[in-house]
């Protein structure tokens, strides 16, 4: 065998061309491949004796022609076989490669078959063969014709065929990546390279997951030839299953079949990693793949997954590619939540069963992925973060303050977009420590330069990444002390946030407290009164939070910052002794404060109380400050009066006045700090009789004294009138003059005082009645002062029945409360009954237990002891809403003398107004606790019984349903509008606690129904609150429609027809719409009209998306239920609007509206069009019949009544505005500019009809239905216009800016209507003619 290749090889060489064609002739085709198998196998002569079988085989020759196929046959499976070394099957494709094209016709052929066979047989091993096989159709597309069965092909037909033969032919898994990058060199032509993506995308689910990247990375490749969408899709869509797949597992559980082995969690997240590097590179290199993914990602928001979000985070690190990355996914994430607020606020849609794509879920989904060595993505998600919160953080309202507070709940779809991007930067602090220090940079960045903006967000996540990770951020602990040297120069609330967020810090970083103490004593010194502030805001928030050895414990502190914000143990590195003596550092540095400017003081007071519960260590060292600050304002003889000096209380700079000593602020911190510890020292005692008697002598000493003083100065304020305090009633209290302003601040300070002693005494009393008929004597000139300062300091206004605020703490009143009205017992009687027998005191309470809730609802915290504690507020929260209901239920409005003939409030009033205010709070601030406080009510027996918080809730509803039915039950000379009002407003709050699914908001429905069905009071705020509450249970019961059409009957009928001739037949469906009544429901109508266009809008833009995205087309007479929901709520809004259209509505805001509404309804319609122009231009589907009765309403019954009611409007508006003309000459701005808004309203609404007309016609030529045919020209834009009267108008009136404006809006109105007219012409040979209608609207009669 040998020799004989070696003769052949000698043949070769010496040109012996016949000789070596006649001796390769001589061998049989089996000793051929023998030799050529052998010498394959030994490797170092097959390249030199395969160039010698070619060149003895002349291509020429029939004989030639034969042996080189047989050598093309024999080395391709050889090559596959694996028997070879891989250099030495590379040298034979090669050198097969050079010589295919010298092969015939018909022997490509047959190794184009050879090559589909070993493909379907699954012998493709490694590949290499594949190589040759682009080389082999490439030649046969040079073939003019070939054999093909029974006829003949042309070499470019028959590569045609093989492909598709091969493409539906199966493919072996381990063939497939082969078979890709094979694609890559055959010449493919558009729907070739479709097939063969198709088939390659169809395989992935049969490939290993480890197969997936590499094939990945040749998809990638072979989409430079094009279908770069389909394949960049087809991924997406791979790795979207397959998360959902393992989601599935995940909440199976065990319930998962132990046979299937599922794929773990990091193995695949590390695929989708490797993969997503792999398109990224791609992008890099192909811009043209980039456009095509974010083409892909904008047409189908829907269609998101976490592998998608995640490719889009890497996207955008290319930087062409960053602001359209994050655009996009701002786009989505606010589209997401807003479909969720639609989705969630609707019956209809949740009927649907619309599938939603939570894009927040899938961003944090990345977050939670990307610990799995996504290191591309985690630089982009810090991105994100801070772009959302940014982007969609809280706003600067009215000057310059923040709109919401930090802790109201994220409700809206900004706020939660805001949460969302804190959310993705707290994570991502906690799982990536790379990105930590950036994180942390950026954010204390935010803090020091945003100084305009509120900063809220960032605050609280700063705060958040202190509570997990205290630990982690002392390894960044030069940050957060670089941040302290800008203190004094920050806004307080800023101060305050920041240093409550890093207590933790300081107690265990001693060389951070230290840095943070130098830099508070320098702000002590500091020229700007925030910087003295801040100072003094970060010292109280140190004493807070170091403890003295003997303080009480945590839990016996009510505090904002309580020991659960610190998870690690923070006393180990300090002592009590150090701590005790760092305290009295600080307190030394305070008592500096005590002699600069009212501000700083007042921080001072309002947090030395505070101080003292979470330290009661220092309760002396506070207690000697405060009654040493004192003494420099209280009178010690006991025989003058008044016990104290206000002169010292201010101070004067040129003209101005200025406070100088809150004096009401440090009695009250001196009471509670007193009334605290003593009642601290006496539990004490009870509990242990071992006490120091040194400490309590000393402080006893302090007490007594201090309860004398106090003692002493109540009575002597009682015996005090207004003169002793150089104050009159005849004096000037005007803030215009500095007379009035000193007086001013003299009576705001002694009505502080007489609240503080009321507070005390209240206390301190024990229910005595002759300390509470001195509580009174303190009330009666805090009311005789009070009425004084209402009366003057208001010259030329109308006085406020307001009260000034109060300094009374919300315990107080939450107790005064309790007492006044439900304590019963026999010993307290008389002494109670001296406060009860003041209808003033009384009425006074219930104003300040209501101007604290509504401070709490407006800033979240109120002013006094606990103010701040959000346990200790819904605590006192859960007593006056007891309190609150059982006054109103209990005591009837008609019962209530006091208060009918002056103007102020009755207390059934401010009841309802408290427990509005409180429930409002509660829904806002503590939404998981309002079951809890509607169960602390105890004036109902059954409530105990239930456990159901559905139960609990509609039981309250039903009292309040029935205090509205008694409220409207009577007379309209007995109804109270105001206390209705807020009735309704309670129940809308509380009915937002049921379920839409649960029998009791069924009956809330029912009942609320009923109501307006059977009230006929002209009332207009009655009218808007009930129709307000039906629609916002209605729209989550079921659709609207119904109701909205009753309500415009009955509108049309009570208000009458636009034509003064026609008689409307009488229709009362709701007798809560009468004559005065009729436009305020109008209006309630339309604001729910347009509710219903967001819906029927939501649902042809998201059938828009889903057509433009998907290829599937639906099957013929089968229409889709979104679809069809849309066009049955048009339907019936048109059939509403027909009537309210001829309604005489008042002009003005009202017409104004329902030309904004009718206009809106007309580009909805014009959507749908083009929706149904989407469907015919990709299929040939019938219009539903749906449809066309919806363009038969419309043009048949909606527009000729538009134009009609344009014509209404615009004579209203030339009478009126003669009118108005006779009466004044001179211009109005504020009435010019109303009359241009109602004047831009009319144009808007005729070009969106005519929009909707356009599109209609195109519509008609596609779908060849004449849907034209239920239009009919209108005359009433153009021809109604004659503008020489205009002119001769001009000319005699008066030459005034209203007339100017409104013959300049005709006369461009003229001419812009004169085109369009004559396109409807030149459309239009033949007039349309009107068609049957389809729903009646209400009959008309003509008078006789």
């Amino acid at each position: 065998m040998k020799a004989e290749m070696e003769r052949i090889i000698s043949l070769s060489e010496n040109d012996s061309s016949a000789e070596l064609q006649k001796y390769l002739s001589s061998l049989a085709e089996d000793k051929l491949t023998t030799l050529i198998t052998s010498s394959a196998l030994k490797g170092k002569t097959i390249g030199i004796f395969i160039k010698a079988i070619f060149k003895g085989s002349p291509p020429g020759s029939k004989e030639g022609s034969k042996r080189r196929l047989l050598l093309y046959q024999h080395c391709i499976p050889l090559c596959e076989s694996g028997d070879l070394q891989t250099e030495v099957a590379a040298d034979i494709i090669g050198l097969l490669m050079l010589e295919t094209h010298t092969l015939v016709g018909p022997s490509i052929a047959k190794l184009a078959e050879l090559f589909v066979e070993e493909i379907r047989a699954g012998k493709i091993g490694n590949g290499k063969s594949l190589e040759l096989f682009p080389t082999v159709l490439t030649a046969m597309s040079a073939c003019e014709m070939l054999s093909y069965g029974k006829g003949e092909l042309s070499g470019e037909q028959y590569k045609k065929q093989l492909i598709n033969s091969l493409c539906s032919s199966r493919w072996d898994s381990q063939c497939v990546i082969h078979l890709t990058t094979m694609f890559r060199d055959v010449p493919l032509a558009p729907e070739e390279l479709h097939f063969v993506v198709e088939k390659v995308l169809r395989m992935f689910s049969k490939l290993d997951l480890q197969e997936i990247p590499p094939l990945v990375y040749q998809l990638l490749l072979l989409s430079a030839k094009g279908c770069k969408k389909r394949v960049l899709d087809g991924i997406i869509s791979y790795f979207k299953q397959q998360d959902l797949h393992h989601q599935e597992e995940q909440k199976d559980g065990e319930n998962v079949d132990l046979e299937v082995q599922s794929i773990p969690q990091d193995q695949l997240r590390h695929v989708e990693g490797t993969v997503i590097l792999h398109i990224v590179f791609g992008v890099r290199l192909d811009h043209e793949l980039g456009r095509e993914f974010l083409k892909s990602i904008k047409a189908s928001y829907g269609d998101l997954c976490p592998f998608s979000v995640a490719l889009l985070l890497s996207v955008a690190r290319i930087q062409r590619y960053e602001e359209q990355v994050f655009e996009l996914l701002k786009g989505a994430i606010i589209k997401s939540f807003k479909d969720e607020q639609l989705l969630h606020g609707s019956k209809l849609l949740q009927d649907l069963h619309l599938g939603h794509c939570s894009v927040a879920g899938m961003i944090l989904d990345t977050v939670k992925s990307s610990v799995f060595g996504w290191d591309h993505v985690t630089q982009t998600l810090v991105q994100l973060g801070f772009f959302l919160m940014d982007t969609f953080g809280p706003k600067p309202g009215p000057f310059g303050k923040s709109t919401q507070g930090s802790s109201t709940v994220a409700r809206t779809p900004t706020q939660l977009a805001c949460k969302l991007g804190g959310q993705v930067l707290l994570q991502g602090f906690k799982m990536h420590e790379a990105i930590r220090g950036e994180i942390l940079e950026e954010v204390l960045n935010r803090l020091v330069t945003k100084t305009v903006s509120p900063i809220d967000h960032f605050l609280d996540l700063f705060s958040n990444i202190v509570t997990s990770a205290p630990m982690i951020l002392l390894e960044s602990s030069s940050k957060v002390t670089e941040t302290f040297d800008h203190l004094s120069y920050l806004p307080l609330p800023t101060v305050q946030g920041l240093l409550k967020a890093v207590q933790p810090l300081l107690k265990v970083s001693t060389s951070m407290k230290d840095a943070l103490i130098l830099v508070l004593r320098k702000a002590m010194f500091s020229s700007q009164l925030d910087g003295r502030k801040s100072a003094v805001t970060g010292f109280l928030l140190l004493l807070k939070n170091f403890k003295v050895l003997g303080s009480l414990a945590s839990s016996q502190c009510s505090q904002t910052i309580s020991s659960s914000q610190i998870q690690v143990d923070v006393h180990s590195r300090y002592n009590a002794a150090a701590n005790e003596a760092f305290c009295l550092e600080i307190l030394s540095s305070l008592r500096r404060c005590l002699g600069q400017q009212a501000d700083v003081r007042l921080m001072l007071y309002e947090g030395f109380y505070d101080v003292l519960r979470r330290n009661s260590q220092l309760a002396s060292s506070i207690m000697q400050t405060l009654f040493s600050q004192l003494r420099r304002y209280y009178e010690p003889e006991q025989d003058l009066l008044p016990p104290v000096k206000l002169h010292p209380c201010i101070t004067a700079h040129g003209e101005q006045i200025h406070l100088q000593e809150p004096l009401a602020h440090l009695v009250c911190c001196i009471v509670h700090c007193l009334l605290w510890h003593k009642s601290m020292r006496q539990s004490a005692r009870t509990s242990a009789h071992d006490s120091d008697d040194d400490d309590d002598d000393e402080d006893e000493g302090y007490q007594s004294e201090l309860q004398t003083i106090l003692e002493s100065i109540t009575k002597r304020m009682i015996k005090s009138e207004m003169e002793d305090f150089e104050l009159d009633k005849s004096a000037e209290f005007s803030t215009a003059s500095s007379v009035g302003v000193k007086n001013n601040i003299n009576a705001v300070l002694l009505i502080g005082l007489y609240e503080v002693l009321m507070e005390y005494n209240f206390v301190k009393a024990h229910y005595s009645k002759r300390a509470f008929e001195e509580l009174l004597e303190l009330f009666n000139r805090y009311h005789k002062l009070c009425e004084i300062l209402r009366e003057k300091s208001g010259k030329g206004r109308q006085p406020s029945n307001k009260i000034p605020r109060s300094l009374l703490s919300m315990g107080f009143i939450s107790t005064i409360l309790t007492v006044l009205l439900r304590d019963s017992s026999q010993s307290r009687e008389e002494a109670l009954g001296v406060l009860r027998s003041s209808g003033e005191f009384v009425h006074y309470v219930f104003y300040v237990a209501v101007q604290k809730i509504q401070q709490l609802e407006d800033t979240g915290v109120t002013d006094g002891p606990d103010g701040q504690s959000s346990d200790s507020t819904f605590r006192f929260l859960c007593e006056m809403t007891s309190v609150l209901m059982w006054r109103y239920i209990n005591v009837p409005s008609a019962v209530e003398d006091a208060g009918k003939k002056e103007k102020r409030s009755s207390l059934s009033h401010l009841s309802l107004e408290g427990l509005l205010g409180i429930f409002t709070v509660c829904q806002q601030r503590y939404p998981d606790k309002m079951t809890k406080l509607l169960s602390s009510i105890d004036n109902l027996e059954d409530v105990a019984e239930r456990e159901d918080s559905e139960q609990i809730n509609y039981c309250y509803i039903r009292q309040f349903q029935k205090a509205l039915c008694v409220q409207l039950s009577g007379g309209e000379e007995e109804f109270n509008s105001k206390e209705a009002q807020l009735l309704i407003r309670i129940l809308s709050v509380l009915s937002l606690q049921l379920k839409p699914s649960s029998q009791q908001f069924v009956q809330m429905i029912t009942w609320t129904m009923k109501i307006c069905k059977e009230t006929s009071f002209e009332d207009s705020a009655l009218s808007k609150g009930l129709l307000s509450l039906l629609f916002s249970l209605h729209i989550l019961f079921k659709s609207s429609a119904s109701l909205l059409l009753e309500l415009c009957q009955d509108i049309h009928s009570q208000l009458g027809d636009i034509d003064q001739d026609v008689d409307v037949e009488k229709q009362c469906h709701f007798a809560i719409v009468n004559m005065k009544t009729g436009t305020t429901a109008a209006l309630q109508v339309l604001f729910q009209v347009d509710k219903v266009l967001d819906e029927v809008d939501w649902l042809i833009g998201r059938n828009r998306s889903h057509k433009s995205s998907s290829e599937d087309t639906e099957t013929a007479g089968k229409q889709d239920p979104a679809e069809k929901a849309a066009t049955l709520q048009l339907g019936n809004l048109l059939t509403a609007l027909i009537e309210l259209v001829q309604t005489a509505l008042q002009l003005g805001t009202c017409t104004i509206t329902l030309l904004r509404v009718l206009s809106r309804t007309y580009t909805i319609l014009t959507t749908l069009v083009k929706y149904y122009i989407q469907i015919c231009a990709s299929s040939s589907s019938k219009l539903p019949s749906r449809f066309e009765k919806l363009v038969k309403l419309s043009g048949s019954h909606l527009t000729p009544q538009c134009y009609c009611f344009i014509t209404y409007v615009q004579v209203g508006e030339s009478s009126a505005g003669g009118a108005v003309k006779k009466k004044k000459k001179e211009v109005n701005t504020a009435a010019t500019a109303k009359l241009l808004r109602q004047t831009k309203a009319i144009p808007n609404l005729i070009f969106s009809i005519e929009q909707y007309e356009k599109y209609l016609i195109t519509l008609s030529k596609k779908s060849k239905v004449n849907l034209m045919q239920y239009m009919k020209l209108s005359t009433s834009r153009d021809f109604r216009i004659n503008s020489t009267t205009l002119d001769a108008a001009l000319e005699e009136q008066d030459n005034t800016l209203e007339v100017r404006i409104l013959c300049i809006h005709w006369r461009s109105l003229f001419w812009c209507a004169l085109p369009l007219f004559a396109l409807f012409l030149c459309s239009f040979k033949v007039e349309l003619q009107e068609a049957e209608e389809t729903q009646e609207p209400l009959k008309k009669k003509r008078k006789q």
